[in-house]
């Protein structure tokens, strides 16, 4: 195998000096990277011996196998594609990693998604991973995704967990080869793609349900790909998921970018000679720096060899410095036993004072004694007055209740009693437009009967005239009969004359029969009118009776009418004084309430709050949070409890204390509504 060396110029080298100040210029960051950057450039450099034959490959052969030769049987023509196909991949795989590599260190910064040969990278890595995969059908049809073995990865390492639940999380990815892509992604910005593959591989017989036998990540091609993925850990990717539509990408791999290269390398082998004697000069120069190193070793040795001298020297100064520093401590022992002398004398002299103050100290407590019963007592009377005052307030209670309850029926009268005079109203307004259709009837009846009236009395007059008529008729009649008494007697005397004379009489009396039919029946259709005119006063007597009832009705609701609107002016008085018992028992309450307050706050002066210790309290009491050297413990002059800066920053003056003092926010806001209310 022939050896692979880089071709350099000499004009680029440096020398030695200048090696030493960028050493000494470098920050700490850049002299632990250096080894590395090195290492992925050697990586690098490895992969240049394959890059001819692969692009050679790739060009003639491409990354899809064509089919056999008749000649040749159907498996060996197969195993021979996959094993061209495989070594295609893996050809470019190592380009790829090498081109990105080389172009990622040439930059030196973090790699975004739009740079060409990391899309080149994962686009080789794709069909790398679609080499050999099963088909599966489903319901749907026939799926084909890389990403069902990169699903794995979660179950056999838990680390990548996050990476699962993040592609999964993405509501962009729809397919499962955009879900893929997106999982390559992630696992290279983690730095991890080549263990998670690892892990993939160690596995092969979870693999196995997911590839042929021939496929790429199946053979050693994959274990080889995984170890050339390692010198990936060196770049830095920046890659944002959102907004690119990893579903409908085209993987293409396009050569352009690796041709140029493929230039480079014929031109170096070409010019190997060249760059051999190259290498060597960049070698010799290796070794001058590396001398030049071991001369600055051997000054540092010689500078520690005699600062080691000037420690020993500094060793003897100090041990003479220790016999001095034993001498006076011999001395201050002679001073300490001084004044324990004098001290056992001062704490006599103080034993005797102390038993002094305690005689008077026993005095001054039985006076306080007395003092402590005295107001023990009326602690007692006060909590028997507070009893008392707690009884009363649970009968004012109940009563205020009850006065609830009673308002609240009260007011329910008042709804439905409103509804009943509303009910009243409409019943009113109808009854009055009865009334006035009555009243409109009973004048249009009125009328009818004046006429009616009219018509009989000229019928009346009528009758008159004819009954007089008759009478003047009957008294003819009788004349007629004593002129025909005559009229016979003189009829023998003068028949002849009275022939004619009796045939126009008795067509007269014809006449007059007819008169007197005619004036019957006009007597019998004026005495049927007469009867249909008596009915109609008859029913129209019984309607005003109807009528005088209903307003005898009417009066009886404007009675009961007038009768409510007493009662509902009654109620509304006793409203009214109810609401001002009612207020004057808020006041009571009110007032008791205050007195209630003055006896807690008095019960509390005497009984005296715990003043909490220091020690007691790690947390804030109203904001939970825990104290530190930043957060300083604050004592509330009122309640006694601690509390840090910004929960006990308020100030007010209290009976105890004559200025203002610190009060922690609940002290604060009870003060001041004690205050207002005792204005009040």
């Amino acid at each position: 195998k022939e050896e692979d060396f880089e071709i350099i110029d000499k004009k680029q080298l440096p020398d030695a000096a200048d090696l030493r100040n960028e050493e000494k210029a470098k920050p700490e960051e850049a002299r632990w990277s250096a080894p590395i950057l090195s290492l992925a450039r050697k990586a690098s450099e490895n992969l240049a011996l394959s890059y001819g034959s692969a692009l050679k490959s790739a060009s003639l052969v491409g990354l899809v196998s064509k089919p056999g030769s008749s000649d040749s049987p159907a498996k060996t023509s197969t195993r021979c594609h996959t094993m061209e196909e495989r070594a295609n991949l893996m050809n470019m795989m190592k380009l790829s990693i090498k081109i990105l590599i080389q172009s990622a260190l040439s930059l030196g910064r973090t790699l975004d998604s739009d740079f060409p040969p990391l899309q080149q990278f994962f686009v080789v890595l794709e069909h790398c991973l679609k080499h050999g995969l099963k088909v599966k059908k489903t319901f749907i049809g026939q799926n084909k995704s890389f990403f069902g073995p990169l699903e794995l990865v979660e179950k056999l390492c838990p680390e990548a967990s996050d990476i699962a639940t993040s592609v999964k999380n993405l509501p962009e990815l729809k397919t499962a080869v955009g879900r893929g892509r997106a999982w390559l992604y992630l696992a290279l910005m983690q730095k991890k793609l080549a263990d998670y593959l690892k892990v993939l591989l160690d596995h092969k017989h979870l693999l196995s349900e997911f590839y042929e036998p021939d496929a790429l990540m199946m053979e050693e091609e994959g274990a080889v790909i995984v170890g050339l993925l390692v010198g990936l850990n060196v770049i830095d990717a920046n890659l944002c998921l959102k907004g690119e539509d990893l579903d409908s990408q085209v993987g293409v791999i396009d050569f352009s970018l690796y041709l140029k290269e493929t230039q480079d390398s014929d031109d170096k082998q070409d010019g190997g000679i060249t760059a051999v004697l190259d290498q060597k000069h960049y070698v010799e120069e290796l070794n001058r720096h590396l001398s030049c190193t071991v001369a600055d070793l051997q000054n540092k040795i010689d500078c520690l060899e005699k600062t080691n001298s000037k420690l020993q020297e500094e060793l003897a100064a100090a041990t003479d410095r220790i016999g001095s520093l034993q001498e006076e401590q011999q001395q201050l022992k002679q001073q300490n036993e001084l004044i324990r002398e004098r001290s056992e004398k001062s704490v006599e002299v103080t034993k005797e004072d102390t038993k002094v103050e305690l005689d008077t100290y026993k005095q001054s407590r039985q006076g306080l004694d007395e003092m402590y019963s005295d107001v023990w007592k009326q602690l007692k009377e006060e909590k028997k007055i507070r009893l008392e005052l707690e009884k009363e307030l649970e009968l004012q209670i109940g009563m205020k209740t009850e006065m609830e309850i009673a308002m609240k029926l009260l007011e329910k009268d008042t709804h439905e009693k409103q509804d009943t005079l509303v009910a009243l109203r409409q019943q009113l307004e109808e009854v009055k437009a009865i009334n006035l259709q009555m009243f409109h009837k009973s004048q249009n009846a009125e009328c009818s009967l004046q006429q009616k009236t009219e018509a009989i009395s000229s019928f009346e007059g009528k009758t008159n005239e004819m009954m007089s008529s008759m009478k003047q008729m009957e008294e003819r009649l009788q004349q007629a009969e004593k002129a025909r008494q005559a009229a016979e007697e003189r009829c023998n005397k003068m028949k002849q004359e009275l022939a004619g004379r009796l045939d126009s009489c008795r067509q007269q009396m014809a006449q007059l029969d007819s008169k007197c039919s005619t004036l019957e029946k006009e007597l019998k259709s004026e005495k049927e009118q007469r009867q249909t005119l008596q009915k109609e006063l008859n029913q129209e007597k019984d309607a005003t009776t109807l009528l005088k009832t209903e307003l005898q009705q009417m009066e009886g609701l404007k009675k009961e009418l007038r009768k409510l609107q007493d009662e509902k002016q009654q109620l509304k008085k006793v409203r009214e004084e109810q609401e001002q018992a009612l207020q004057e028992m808020g006041l009571h309450l009110s007032q008791s309430k205050l007195k209630m307050e003055d006896i807690k706050e008095v019960n509390k002066a005497l009984k005296g709050h715990t003043w909490l210790k220091d020690d007691e309290a790690t947390h804030c009491k109203q904001c939970k949070k825990e104290f530190s050297i930043s957060r300083r413990k604050h004592h509330c002059r009122n309640c006694g409890d601690i509390f840090c800066n910004t929960c006990s920053s308020n100030e007010l003056a209290l009976p105890s204390y004559p200025k203002p003092v610190r009060v922690c926010d609940n002290c604060h806001t009870l003060l001041l509504q004690q205050c207002s209310s005792n204005s009040s």
